[in-house]
């Protein structure tokens, strides 16, 4: 690989690392081509990316962004999956994945420049998805106000019902 080619995944790389919301270092090493390939779909599938890359150029990548901390985690046969947008599906995908092939490892993983651990990404890859928690709460947002309406409706209805049993009253007196 050439020098222009390695310049231009870096600048690469570093204009993802400075927009991305979730970022996680993962060991490939023992997996097969075909076994990649398969992630790589799921993940991209979920609206993510898994990019396999030479731990210098991520070094250099990691450079003056947030993911700057996980430096040392590239080491070895490194891949790295991020999102830009829901930083659940990366980690879901990735520990799924994990579960079936034993040779895949999670190393570490970077989240609003919190270092993850292992037991931090398999507890962010248990969360709901960012479209489920955002309908969890539209739905307590809107069962306030149907409350209170109902409550408001109740009073009318209630005096109805006395005036009805008033009249009823009257009528059989």
């Amino acid at each position: 690989m050439n020098l222009e080619k390695k310049k231009k995944i870096v600048a690469d790389l570093k204009e993802k690392f400075n927009k991305v919301k979730v970022l996680i270092v993962t060991d490939y090493k023992g997996l097969d081509v075909k076994s990649v390939s398969e992630l790589r779909k799921k993940i991209r599938e979920a609206g993510a990316e898994y990019h396999v890359v030479k731990n210098s150029l991520l070094i250099r990548a990691s450079d003056e962004t947030d993911i700057a901390p996980l430096k040392e985690s590239f080491k070895g046969p490194s891949a790295v999956a991020f999102s830009f947008d829901d930083p659940v599906a990366p980690a879901r995908v990735l520990t799924d994945f994990a579960k079936e092939n034993k040779k895949l490892e999670i190393k570490k993983g970077i989240i609003d420049g919190k270092i993850l651990d292992l037991k931090a990404v398999k507890a962010l890859a248990s969360l709901p998805s960012k479209d489920i928690l955002l309908g969890q709460v539209l739905s307590t947002m809107n069962a306030v106000p149907t409350s209170l309406v109902r409550a408001l409706n109740d009073i009318p209805v209630r005096m109805l019902n006395i005036l009805q049993a008033i009249k009823d009253q009257k009528e059989a007196a």
